[in-house]
């Protein structure tokens, strides 16, 4: 994620991150580094976002848009809990996501996300910043890194790759990306679990070990 300076304001953009698809869950990656120019301007940006109880959205693209959009999908889908009072699926989250990118298409959100989740079975979609929206069969990547990430995606993935596998997969995908993209790599990683017990993110020493 790279911070750019456009009169005075600065902007971060550029990352990695990564949604992978197995039979029991969904699971999201990013690297942690903005950067401003040649200059690293953090190491711990918080790229995966959780938006409802069993979902995470990944952001790539300008920082400050992507968190309002976040905050926005947040509300809304509290708000559709209240309303309903059930939880709302993915696939519902992700057309409001896109009806909220498209409304702003002549002005847009300079953001690539991806929204994971769990309602009857994991789904992941991903969007570009005129609402396009695409549901993900298998994995997908995001960000300035995502070619050599998806080579790695590509060369590896398999429909049943088991949870630990998958996990494993996500994180060498990222380091990858990390040693040729200048844009990609910070003070390690942060990975997602989202399945049908819910949302967890890795702990720092679990996602070391699924690098050795």
């Amino acid at each position: 994620m790279e911070m750019k300076s456009q009169e005075g304001v600065l902007k971060k953009t550029g990352t990695t991150t990564v949604g992978l698809l197995t039979s029991e869950a969904v699971i999201l990656g990013a690297e942690k580094k903005a950067t401003m120019g040649y200059l690293v301007a953090s190491k711990r940006t918080k790229k995966i976002l959780q938006i409802d109880e069993r979902m995470g959205m990944t952001i790539a693209g300008l920082e400050g848009d992507a968190q309002a959009l976040a905050r926005y999908m947040q509300a809304e889908l509290k708000l559709y809990r209240l309303k309903e009072e059930k939880p709302p699926t993915v696939r519902a989250a992700a057309v409001l996501l896109a009806n909220i990118l498209y409304s702003r298409r002549f002005f847009p959100y300079l953001v690539q996300l991806l929204v994971g989740g769990y309602d009857t079975k994991p789904r992941l979609y991903s969007f570009d910043p005129s609402g396009a929206l695409q549901e993900e069969t298998d994995y997908f990547s995001t960000g300035s890194g995502s070619p050599i990430a998806l080579g790695v995606l590509e060369d590896r993935y398999r429909p049943d790759l088991s949870l630990e596998e998958a996990k494993r997969l996500v994180v060498k995908a990222i380091d990858a990306a990390t040693k040729r993209d200048i844009a990609s790599g910070g003070s390690g990683i942060d990975v997602v679990v989202i399945d049908k017990k819910g949302y967890r993110e890795l702990d720092p020493k679990e996602i070391e070990k699924l690098r050795k």
